[in-house]
């Protein structure tokens, strides 16, 4: 019988190690996947962020893989690398200052351990699986403020994030407009109270990269959205010089944790201070400093940017028009997340007041359509206190049923489900093999399902709300050929006949024996 419930997706979140980040340790070994870190002593005269360069080559056998270093503050320097294979690396490092060149050494990498899967790629087409081959399906939430609002919002966003089986959170890297004070900034500020832009303060992002170490322990995707229009400090309207040094200062220091994606902005037609091939130019910017080759997307509001071009590796949607994704699918031929489907919520924004019941029918739209969906909220909160898209506590009551989706995902497919297109009611899967259902507002009291002929499957029955499953004894096949479209009054005697329960939002899935 099919087993389903929160545990299995509550279990996938668990904390895997007790320190955020596993690193190099003083034996001088480090696990496929994790960090290996360089630390360096150099020179703090005149601007380190850009007087100094420093790169290192990292070699295992014929391979070599250029990293980029970056300036830490207070003279120290650091060189961040994600060994992919293991084996003995050296390592030698280039630098503009002679405290800094022709350093060398060497480390082990071992075989990754435990929930180490690897960073996530795309796979088959339209999904997406960790480098080792594990599935990744994402079910994600948006805490956009999460890594730079302090305590308790800090604690109380990862205390939740723990336990609601949300494997992939948006989070800003950028400040948000927010009403908690902000311990730092990007930039390191002038006495005049404006931005240094040749300065970035290290401070800033020590505290950040925290959040995404703990998330990376918690094996929860951080999608690092990179610019976006709601800051109160300028950090929209800075110049090409500015945007590229705090875009290459974040993907030296950021790229080697296994968890990023790269989302280059959100709502990128709204910073009306950028063009079209500024967003084009930080992609390739991306594409040329990240090593590793992340996950990379931008999200709109209302122009989509064009997701066919070669560098963006899948869709970031504003929208819920599930139905459009078999034409997003023939133009992009990539895969798909809607990654603001509106919030649950009980704020006056139209987009904020989603009620559960609908935000759980949008997942599984989302799913059904061959995609993926983002949770968030949006519920009036007591002044001083954070909102859930920014982080903090969970109000809502979607994420149990969205667990529980997953929960189904995951145990029936590990290549992902594809949509049926053209089919009478919404399904997806794999022909032959697996056939999920989603009735959505229609009330069935029962149905001639159209199964493939002689081969035989299981059926159980899904109530999405009340995260329930009933599998039916026995098993159910497809018409034999001379009687499909037989009268209605013999259907009750065919083998893929079954009575519904006549309600809204129901599933029936079937699975080959």
């Amino acid at each position: 019988m099919l087993q389903l419930s929160m545990t299995a997706a509550a279990a996938a979140v668990a904390p895997a190690i007790a320190e955020a980040e596993q690193r190099s340790t003083v034996s001088g070994k480090v696990e496929q996947w994790n960090m290996h870190e360089i630390t360096l002593h150099g020179p703090t005269d005149g601007n380190p962020f850009l007087d100094v360069t420093l790169t290192a080559t990292f070699s295992l056998d014929h391979r070599n893989v250029d990293v980029t270093g970056f300036y830490d503050g207070n003279g120290l320097y650091r060189i961040r690398f994600m060994p992919d294979t293991p084996g003995h690396w050296t390592w030698r490092t280039a630098s503009s200052s002679t405290a800094l060149a022709n350093q060398t050494g060497s480390f082990d990498c071992t075989p990754a351990t435990g929930n180490n899967h690897g960073p996530v790629n795309v796979a088959h087409q339209f999904h997406f699986q960790h480098a080792d081959g594990t599935p990744y399906f994402p079910f994600g939430t948006t805490c956009y403020a999460c890594a730079f609002m302090g305590s308790p919002w800090e604690e109380q966003t990862i205390a939740t994030l723990r336990s609601t089986g949300f494997n992939k959170v948006r989070l800003c890297l950028m400040p948000k407009g927010q009403p908690h004070p902000l311990f730092a900034l990007p930039f390191v500020q002038k006495p005049d109270g404006t931005n240094d832009l040749a300065r970035l303060d290290p401070t800033y992002f020590q505290h950040v990269e925290k959040t995404i170490a703990t998330l990376s322990s918690l094996n929860i995707q951080a999608d690092l959205i990179l610019f976006h229009p709601y800051d109160s400090w300028g950090f929209k309207s800075m110049p090409r010089e500015a945007d590229d040094l705090y875009l290459r200062y974040a993907i030296a220091r950021l790229a080697a944790y296994r968890n990023i994606w790269w989302s280059v902005a959100n709502e990128y037609d709204l910073v009306k201070t950028k063009t079209m091939p500024d967003w084009d130019h930080f992609f390739k910017v991306i594409q040329q400093c990240d090593p590793y080759s992340h996950l990379r997307s931008i999200h709109h509001s209302g122009v989509r940017y064009d997701n066919s071009k070669p560098w963006v590796t899948h869709a970031s949607l504003q929208e819920y028009d599930f139905e459009k994704s078999a034409e997003f699918r023939a133009a992009w031929n990539k895969p798909i997340i809607y990654d603001e489907i509106q919030y649950e919520g009980n704020i006056s924004r139209r987009w904020g007041n989603l009620s559960a019941e609908e935000m759980t029918r949008r997942f599984w739209l989302a799913i059904i359509n061959g995609t993926y969906a983002t949770h968030g909220e949006t519920f009036i909160s007591p002044p001083g206190t954070p909102v859930w898209s920014d982080g903090g506590k969970l109000i809502g009551t979607s994420a149990a049923r969205i667990a529980f989706l997953r929960s189904v995902v995951e145990k029936i497919t590990h290549t992902g489900l594809n949509q049926y297109e053209g089919a009478y009611y919404l399904s997806a899967g794999k022909p032959n093999e697996v056939y999920l259902y989603y009735f959505d507002t229609h009330s069935l009291g029962d149905y001639d399902f159209p199964l493939p002929e002689g081969v035989h499957f299981k059926c159980t029955l899904i109530d999405p709300w009340n995260m329930t499953t009933n599998e039916l004894p026995g098993t159910f096949t497809g018409k034999p050929a001379h009687v499909k479209g037989a009268p209605r009054d013999k259907t009750e005697d065919s083998p893929s006949y079954i009575k519904l329960a006549s309600k809204p939002y129901m599933a029936a899935l079937f699975q080959k024996v």
